[in-house]
C-alpha cells in the first residue's frame, strides 16, 4: 500500500501530550484508520458487509495497536504515533516531536505559524512513522490550533 500521509487540528491547549491522546481516542472511535488485517479503511461505508465480518476491525484501541499486523503496516493515520516528545528528547519513530519557533521561521519566516504555513510544514517532517505538532495562531497571534502531521504505514 506504501506510506500515507496524515494531519489532524485540534483547539489549541497548553498540554499537546493530553490533545494527541484525545484525538488517538477521536481518531479510533471515527473509524478514521486502515485496519491491516481486515484491508480496509475502517469508515469506509462501501466495505462489503462480508469483508468486515471476515476480520472485523478490534473494539478498543488498545486491541488496535496490539495488533500484529499494526505493528508491521500501520493504520496509515495519527494512531501509528504513540506519545509526544519532551524538550530535549532525540526523534524516534512513533513519537511526535513539537516544531520550535526557530524551525518556524526557517521553514515560513516567522515564528508563529497560521493556518497560511500548512504547505510549507512537510519540510520539517523527520521521516516515516514519525509525527510532528504545531502551533497555529490566529490573525491576532493567539495560539489557536494544534496541528499533527507525519505520515507512517506499510
Amino acid at each position: 500500500m506504501g506510506a500515507s500521509g496524515w494531519s489532524y487540528s485540534v483547539p489549541w491547549r497548553p498540554d499537546p501530550a493530553a490533545a494527541l491522546r484525545e484525538l488517538h481516542e477521536r481518531v479510533f472511535a471515527d473509524g478514521d484508520y486502515w485496519w491491516a488485517e481486515g484491508g480496509y479503511w475502517v469508515n469506509n461505508d462501501d466495505v462489503p458487509a462480508e469483508k468486515r465480518a471476515g476480520v472485523p476491525p478490534p473494539a478498543t484501541l488498545a486491541e488496535l495497536i496490539a495488533a500484529e499486523a499494526v505493528a508491521y503496516d500501520g493504520t496509515h493515520s495519527i494512531l501509528d504515533v504513540a506519545r509526544m516528545l519532551r524538550p530535549g528528547e532525540e526523534p524516534q519513530p512513533c513519537t511526535v516531536e513539537l516544531v520550535t519557533a526557530e524551525e518556524a521561521h526557517r521553514v515560513a519566516g516567522t515564528g508563529r505559524l497560521t493556518r497560511e504555513h500548512l504547505d510549507v510544514l512537510d519540510g520539517l517532517l523527520r521521516g516515516r512513522w514519525m509525527g510532528r505538532c504545531v502551533v497555529l495562531h490566529d490573525a491576532e497571534g493567539n495560539p489557536a490550533e494544534l496541528h499533527f502531521f507525519g505520515y507512517s504505514g506499510d
